[in-house]
């Protein structure tokens, strides 16, 4: 049996938790899993002076799997800040993964159709910089000393590559190499010698600025975009809005050991934060945080919970087609009525599915 780490959040974000565990109730997807409990609300993480964070990433270290609500993040100077920094630190998280795609009766932005994954760096670059300033007046100079890392990139590249292959995707853009091949070139380079290792996944590089310009006039194959930490992070926005709404896209924080491609942590979320004005109203879009669920039920190595995820995410889709959509996407459902329906779509597919003997 699995055990995941639950990390609850705060106001909307914690709500729409408790809507996506409820697809993984095992009435529902027919897999037992033990769900370890944390409470991430920010009243939580003051008590404990982030004790509580910590625990749970220990926790997902040795389960190696977690689901977190979206937190609020406290603009106080010396408050306990965001849980996310150290969460990624504790539990080696290198790579981010945010995948957007086409959620039935939403228009897209130009011509996208197919999905397409930013597959960038959780750690170096300009996060977590150092930064100074030197002289006065109009003499006055601002410096920072940003870094990025050979085994960074390597995780990156091969991850991209990975992602691609399962997805019968392209492996697509890249950073700005040609005006900066020492720092920049360090991913470039990583993403060619994983070009070499992955003959039979295809492979466009592209400067950064083409990369944003080509992505509008994209309409064909699923992407899969390797990228640096800073030009992933503003570049999975822009991915996800070319669907029309972030609602269809979950986030995925990946863990790996030193030397290591494979990730040993795994840790999902909505992309998206708590949305005080929507808590108690029961009208927020739980799309994607039941993605989120489903995405990490993909990564447990069980056939059961890879049929599951299959169930999840079909039904997600499904559901959005028959007209089940709540106010965001122009609908009149509820947020418990939306996952009510996914509920018994995923359900019915799984029955079916026992039936015919489907894997």
């Amino acid at each position: 049996m699995a055990t995941i780490a639950v990390l609850e959040g705060d106001q909307t974000g914690q709500e729409l938790l408790e809507e996506a565990l409820r697809v993984l109730d095992p009435a529902v997807i027919g897999v037992d899993l033990e769900l370890r409990r944390f409470d991430l609300s920010l009243g939580n993480r003051r008590a404990t002076e982030n004790r509580v964070v910590l625990e749970a990433a220990d926790a997902m270290v040795a389960c190696g799997f977690g689901i977190k609500a979206a937190t609020v993040t406290p603009e106080r100077p010396g408050d306990v800040g965001s849980p996310n920094a150290i969460l990624r630190e504790r539990v080696g998280g290198r790579v981010i993964v945010r995948t957007g795609r086409r959620i039935p009766g939403v228009a897209p932005l130009g011509g996208v159709s197919a999905p397409i994954s930013v597959v960038r760096m959780a750690v170096d670059d300009a996060y977590g910089a150092r930064e100074w300033r030197e002289g006065s007046g109009d003499e006055e100079v601002a410096y920072r000393t940003e870094h990025v890392s050979r085994g960074t990139c390597r995780t990156v590249a091969e991850f991209a590559f990975d992602q691609a292959g399962r997805t019968h995707a392209r492996v697509f853009g890249g950073p700005k190499y040609t005006v900066s091949p020492i720092y920049e070139g360090m991913l470039k380079e990583e993403m060619d010698a994983a070009a070499a290792r992955h003959p039979d996944v295809g492979y466009e590089p592209q400067l950064i600025d083409a990369t944003y310009a080509l992505l509008l006039a994209q309409d064909g194959d699923s992407l899969v975009i390797p990228a640096l930490n800073r030009d992933g992070d503003c570049l999975s926005d822009f991915v996800l809005q070319l669907f029309g709404s972030i609602a269809g896209a979950e986030s995925i924080l990946l863990g790996f050991e030193a030397g290591d491609t494979t990730p040993r942590v795994v840790m999902t979320e909505a992309p998206h934060g708590t949305a005080p004005s929507l808590q108690g109203r029961n009208v927020a879009n739980p799309m994607a945080m039941i993605l989120a669920a489903a995405s990490l039920l993909g990564f447990i190595p069980d056939r059961d919970c890879r049929t599951a995820s299959r169930a999840v995410y079909e039904a997600v889709f499904e559901a959005v087609r028959s007209g089940v959509r709540t106010a965001d996407l122009g609908g009149h459902a509820l947020t418990d009525e939306f996952t009510a329906a996914v509920v018994e779509r995923v359900r019915a597919k799984l029955e079916v599915w026992g039936t015919l003997g489907v894997e």
